[in-house]
């Protein structure tokens, strides 16, 4: 461990898709993929606790669950690794839940009652004056698992070695029994290197998701004439956002209400997609807005032409940049 005053701001690193270790699983661990928004949390040992976003946005004042640290790591300067999870009625997470949540800078009591959100902290990377960068994963979980943080809101739940495998196939089909999102495999071994996407932090994914650009949308028909009927997307690709498709499904009335009250100021005159991107019927009739806004999709698979297939909305993202949304990779 190296000897440094605790870092201002982390940038999480975040895992490439992949599949389950196989011939050398004996050296991986793994957790469940918790569908909720990643949260870095900063503990100054004096009750003090700050909360930034994965581009670094702060959220302390999105979450005041997350104060309770604060008493849980009283003496010790602390920087954790986690995500915030709004669950449902039977226990599972429930990102359209923690949609009303995370775009809400000051939540009224009321809200934080009604909709509780938990703070599932899986790696440490600073404890006490030391940064635990280069301390491998399995270390760091050790010490997590020392300051023993599950209590109220917080949760710190451990890892299962991925060479034990009857209990890998049972925590497979309940992630698919329960439609939970998947699994994160990480090698027992890795370092933390923040910002970086890195192969040795796997995800493995029960269905795809994506992150998408809203350029534009399509008015409505029937029950949503006279409003938004579907969203156009796009991706940073070539440096320009490429149009990957629409989407008109997924969506409450209460979302669709909310997205065009969002996107209303945002309208513009022209496409923000590449130019020849955006096919003929989708460009027809098309509301175009500024490229500002993010959100993510459910989707099949990606199509020769470099669609999304069958996308649904899960929601907005606050908590990215659209500049940062590009493809997926490994799908």
């Amino acid at each position: 461990m190296s000897a440094f005053s605790m870092p201002e701001l982390v940038e999480p690193m975040v895992a490439a898709t992949g599949e389950l270790p196989d011939t050398d699983a004996a050296e991986w661990g793994l957790e469940l993929k918790w569908d909720g928004v990643r949260v870095v949390t900063y503990v100054d040992g004096k009750g003090g606790v700050r909360a930034t976003a994965r581009r670094g946005a702060e959220v302390t004042g999105h979450y005041p669950e997350l104060s309770v640290i604060g008493d849980l790591i009283p003496h010790q300067g602390a920087v954790l690794d986690g995500e915030v999870v709004a669950f449902d009625s039977t226990g599972r997470p429930d990102f359209g839940r923690l949609q009303h949540r995370m775009h809400v800078a000051a939540p009224h009591p009321r809200l934080v009652r009604e909709v509780p959100v938990h703070y599932v902290v899986f790696d440490l990377l600073y404890l006490d004056g030391h940064t635990l960068y280069d301390v491998p994963y399995s270390d760091r979980r050790e010490l997590l698992d020392d300051l023993e943080l599950t209590a109220g809101p917080i949760e710190a739940p451990s890892y299962l070695r991925a060479d034990d495998a009857e209990q890998v196939a049972e925590l497979v089909d309940y992630t698919r029994e329960q439609r939970l999102e998947g699994l994160v495999a990480k090698r027992l071994g890795s370092p933390y290197r923040p910002g970086k996407r890195v192969d040795y932090w796997r995800k493995v994914k029960n269905f795809h998701t994506q992150e998408v650009v809203i350029g534009g949308w399509k008015p409505g028909k029937g029950r949503r004439a006279g409003g938004i009927g579907s969203l156009l997307l796009g991706v940073h690709d070539k440096g320009a956002l490429q149009f990957v498709g629409h989407v008109g499904t997924g969506f409450t009335d209460r979302a669709l209400a909310d997205l065009a009250e969002l996107l209303r100021p945002l309208s513009r005159s022209t496409s923000p997609f590449a130019p020849g991107s955006v096919p003929y019927e989708f460009a027809r009739g098309a509301r175009w807005v500024e490229p500002r806004k993010v959100g993510e999709v459910t989707f099949i698979s990606w199509t020769a032409d470099g669609r999304l297939r069958a996308p649904s909305w899960r929601g907005l993202r606050s908590d990215l940049s659209p500049t940062s949304v590009t493809r997926e990779p490994g799908l």
